[in-house]
């Protein structure tokens, strides 16, 4: 498995930008909006990435709950058939949002959220 991203709630969306642009020295890759109350931005250019989400209906920010750090695994099956047999309970998933990508979260022993996210190969 290698570390792929971290997820960051933000409160506004272009503010985030500009921060991570100019201050951090990272370059933004993606920027999605799957709907109008929702919008996703990947911020990075090697291996590990900073995801930024913007969402209207989302109350306060509270970090911890709202940062997860994300890591590619080969099999979400055999990924959850591990964590069974080390009595890891899954926080939630597992979650299809489009054909190309399935996630699911755990949370580390502190309470700090993990995804795992499998790629999936098109035919």
């Amino acid at each position: 498995m290698k570390f792929c991203w971290t997820t960051i709630a933000v409160r506004d969306m272009e503010s985030s930008l500009r921060f991570y642009r100019d201050i951090a020295g990272l370059v933004p890759t993606r920027r999605m909006k799957p709907s109008e109350e929702q919008e996703i931005a990947f911020l990075g250019t090697g291996e590990t990435l900073v995801e930024l989400i913007w969402n209207a209906q989302k109350g306060p920010i509270q970090t911890g709950q709202d940062i997860s750090m994300g890591f590619e695994a080969p099999s979400l099956e055999t990924l959850m058939e591990t964590f069974r047999k080390l009595g890891i309970p899954l926080h939630s998933g597992p979650f299809q949002p489009n054909p190309g990508i399935r996630f699911l979260y755990i949370l580390d022993p502190d309470g700090h959220k993990l995804q795992f996210v499998e790629f999936i190969k098109q035919a």
